[in-house]
């Protein structure tokens, strides 16, 4: 797995963040995680020329100091059992708004150490497929009239026009910031019209409000009636419960985000438990309540939006405009 994890890291670095020696780089990391230890120990064979911090080891005047030294370009690694609290500001914004460019890997000591071999193959890079699939997709969705996500039991039915779709597949071109959260593999975007999302989906999976992942060995169908979910009566108790939380506090339960991840290494079956890092499994989630950091829509305040819970489809088949773009389990384009 060593030999890989270095491989993977490598191919990261240079091919979708365009790093390469003699450009500076720093890798902060703590070693509180048996990932994390994993990863730093990857990248001292993918940066040899890097520098390296143990966060645990070191002031915050010390650490800033090595980061005043980056001239703009320079790559940043942040290695995270949880996430680096510095000062006041979130560290990775910090360090985008100085021109760096970052590789972050929050709340590695949420996964257990079963788990790294899937996180450590989601790390692969291929530009081809990730770019490839993720401007195809951009194209298909941007112009979508209607996009349907077909499930055992249940077929949700997406009306457009949709937002402009995101993608995060390892290609900053044009962007202002050039790095982010890995793993990486998503599309998403969501309707313009909330309202225009009708009928049934089959949930497999879903986030918790610790930020793991709950798998159930049978999905359940939630219902959904013009952009909010009106009944999953064969839903867990601790899925009922979110939906009781979000409905408290924003009353009513918004589908929000229609998320396509891409990432081959996390399957239905292949998975791990941070939601943050699941999200990009390949295949179909959608987010719960009224929150959406991008997307901001009229009547919907920030302030009182509270909740982004994602869950995830039993897809059988995506279809956009009538053509499948989403069958036996992975992409077709």
């Amino acid at each position: 797995m060593e030999h890989s994890l270095s491989r993977n890291l490598d191919d990261t670095v240079r091919k979708a963040l365009g790093h390469a020696a003699p450009t500076a780089a720093l890798v902060v990391y703590d070693r509180q995680s048996a990932l994390a230890r994993l990863l730093a120990d990857g990248y001292r064979v993918a940066l040899p020329h890097a520098g390296f911090v143990d966060f645990d080891g070191v002031s915050v005047a010390d650490l800033m100091a090595a980061v005043d030294a980056l001239p703009p370009g320079s790559l940043v690694v942040l290695v995270q059992s949880t996430r680096f609290q510095i000062l006041e500001f979130r560290f990775r914004l910090e360090l985008f708004r100085r021109g760096l460019h970052v590789v972050e890997h929050p709340h590695v000591g949420r996964l257990p150490e079963r788990e790294a071999a899937v996180y450590v193959d989601a790390l692969a890079y291929d530009p081809a497929y990730y770019r490839g699939l993720g401007a195809a997709l951009k194209a298909r969705v941007d112009a979508a009239g209607t996009i349907r996500v077909v499930s055992p039991g249940g077929v949700l039915v997406y009306g457009g026009p949709f937002e402009d779709a995101k993608l995060n597949v390892g290609d900053y071109a044009g962007f202002t910031h050039v790095g982010g959260q890995f793993p990486i593999g998503e599309v998403f975007t969501e309707p313009v019209d909330l309202e225009a999302v009708n009928g049934a989906v089959a949930i497999a999976a879903f986030g918790a409000d610790d930020f793991s992942v709950t798998f159930l060995d049978e999905p359940f169908l939630a219902h959904i009636e013009r952009g909010r979910v009106v009944a999953a009566p064969d839903a867990p108790a601790a899925f009922g419960a979110i939906l009781e939380d979000i409905a408290a506090a924003e009353g009513e339960v918004w589908v929000r985000e229609l998320g396509f991840g891409i990432n081959r290494a996390m399957t239905a079956s292949r998975r791990v438990t941070d939601v943050g890092t699941y999200e990009r499994m390949c295949g179909v989630h959608v987010s719960l309540g009224a929150k959406h950091a991008v997307y901001a829509k009229a009547g919907f305040s920030k302030r009182k939006a509270r909740f982004h819970v994602d869950v995830f489809c039993a897809t059988e088949r995506v279809e956009v405009d009538g053509g499948v773009v989403f069958e036996g389990g992975g992409w077709v384009w």
